[in-house]
């Protein structure tokens, strides 16, 4: 004999899974809602906001926070995830899109980079305050999509000059968490200007390119050749 669902126990069923969906809509949009408020509070305030200044600049109570946000740390991923897909992700990704050719291209990802987050000097500050296990894993998450977005392009670019790409990976991963450490180093303590950062750092990545196009990037190549010290530049 078949088991069958009457209409009612079905039409009931369909009723709840659509009250649940709604529910659960509700909850990311409010969630969003109040990451975007403690962004803002953040901007006024600064990176020592408390949750009770935060809620009083969203203008709900602490308790409305707490209901959707288990602790400050639980809220301090959520900004640092809302920050890298609406705005660090978003920029990167265009920058690695430009027809960029080169050394414009490397400086303009690095320089995309920097400026994105000395633009938000507070919020950084607030979620780097932070040591949460669950912040520091966004904060992974997002750089291995930057450096594998960056692999993507060496690939490509490689590729259409019959270069050899198997080490593009490491490559990508070595610039994007230099480029990161160098730029958390300065945020901590801007010692210079953001564009001699910016130079600077593009002429270390710049460097280490050419050393992998002369190679045509091949570790066989690059093993089989000597390596003086470099020519020093006569300084008048």
């Amino acid at each position: 004999m078949t088991n069958q669902i009457s209409p009612t126990v079905a039409k009931t069923v369909t009723k709840t899974d659509g009250r649940k969906r709604r529910w659960h809509r509700h909850k990311v949009e409010r969630r969003t809602e109040l990451v975007d408020g403690t962004l803002d509070a953040i901007r006024r305030r600064g990176r020592d906001v408390s949750m009770d200044e935060i809620a009083t600049d969203i203008g709900v109570s602490k308790t409305v926070l707490y209901r959707y946000f288990v602790d400050k740390n639980d809220l301090t991923t959520a900004v640092m995830m809302r920050f890298a897909q609406t705005t660090l992700m978003p920029n990167l990704a265009a920058a690695l899109s430009t027809d960029l050719d080169g050394f414009d291209l490397t400086r303009e990802i690095i320089r995309v980079y920097v400026e994105t987050v000395a633009a938000e000097p507070e919020p950084y500050r607030f979620v780097m305050a932070n040591s949460s296990v669950s912040k520091n894993k966004v904060i992974a998450d997002s750089e291995q999509i930057i450096a594998r977005m960056l692999a993507l392009v060496l690939r490509q670019r490689m590729r259409a000059v019959g270069m050899d790409t198997s080490g593009v990976e490491p490559w990508a991963f070595m610039i994007v968490g230099g480029v990161q450490l160098a730029t958390h180093s300065w945020m901590s303590n801007p010692r210079m200007a953001s564009g001699e950062l910016i130079d600077y750092l593009t002429m270390m990545c710049w460097g280490s390119l050419c050393g992998i196009v002369e190679a045509g990037g091949s570790l066989q190549i690059f093993n089989s050749v000597p390596h003086p010290a470099p020519v020093l530049p006569t300084i008048p």
